[in-house]
């Protein structure tokens, strides 16, 4: 028997969770290897990849991921996982790769992130060897700011707003001061511009799941800024609607809008709540030294 290919795994999930059942992800992989790949040897279930993951475990996540987004399964919270209605329709069935990736749910994800940021990864036909390697860390980078995102909207709110801070923080800003938590009239820290202190800039962080930042929150946001700034920077982990979009372009305020998914680009590209697991090396022909005398 071979190791499966991660959309091998597919059916074998959903038959895992087919009862309706809440999982823990682990004990989801447990169920998995002990129902469908008991034909596997020892040095197989061990066998890792270049990161150190266990590859059975890998190939499990990814197809989880792939089910996830196209519906079939949910995460109803951290570390969760369970089947929807469109996954019982289909743990039946012969569910391929290209069902998956075909399927309404799946292309709207990848619409939305393309729509952000054209980050989406394409197939490939005749593709260079560096191609897939680019493909592969796009598909990766896509998958961790996913799960980056989730976290953040499960993360609780206060916490959230020191995140923010650390995160401008990362980015060059100066020194930042928490503001009470009571009474601080929709202003959660000031951060200032530069080193020295001489300019700052107010922030607002709202932890929302679903909900979308709207005009009376920007309305707010900029009724309490004091007369010493006229910087702020509202961060969501949702979206803003039109409303609050136009009221921050209005403003006589200088005031930055930074959606759920230019946060997480923003901390990908930073390092803050991810990093580096694993760095690998393409090597090429030093002409040089062949060349030498």
């Amino acid at each position: 028997m071979e190791i499966p290919k991660f959309h091998e795994t597919f059916i074998p999930i959903l038959k895992v969770l087919e009862n309706g059942e809440t999982l823990q992800s682990r004990e989801m992989y447990r169920k998995v290897i002990d129902k469908f790949y008991t034909g596997l040897s020892k040095e197989q279930l061990e066998q890792t990849t270049k990161s150190g993951d266990i590859l059975i475990n890998n190939r499990i996540a990814w197809g989880k991921s792939y089910l996830k987004k196209g519906r079939f399964i949910e995460f109803p919270k951290r570390g969760y996982v369970r089947i929807t209605e469109k996954g019982k329709k289909h743990s039946a069935s012969n569910l391929t790769l290209n069902e998956v990736e075909s399927s309404e749910n799946f292309l709207e994800f990848y619409n939305e992130e393309d729509q952000k940021k054209e980050t989406t990864p394409s197939r490939v036909q005749n593709a260079s060897p560096q191609d897939l390697i680019d493909e592969g860390f796009k598909a990766i980078e896509i998958q961790l700011k996913d799960e980056l995102l989730e976290k953040l909207k499960e993360m609780d709110p206060f916490y959230f707003e020191k995140v923010i801070l650390i995160l401008l923080k990362r980015m060059g800003y100066g020194d930042f001061v928490e503001t009470s938590k009571t009474g601080d009239g929709g202003i959660d820290g000031i951060i200032n511009e530069d080193k020295l202190g001489l300019d700052k800039i107010y922030i607002q962080a709202k932890r929302y799941g679903e909900n979308k930042v709207r005009e009376k929150d920007i309305r707010n946001f900029i009724g309490a800024m004091s007369g010493d700034t006229q910087k702020g920077v509202f961060v969501t982990t949702s979206n803003f609607d039109k409303g609050a979009v136009k009221k921050a372009n209005d403003a006589h305020h200088t005031i930055i809008l930074i959606d759920g998914q230019k946060l997480v680009d923003l901390m990908h590209e930073f390092n803050v709540g991810v990093q580096v697991k694993t760095p690998y090396e393409v090597k090429e022909i030093d002409i040089d030294f062949f060349d030498g005398d």
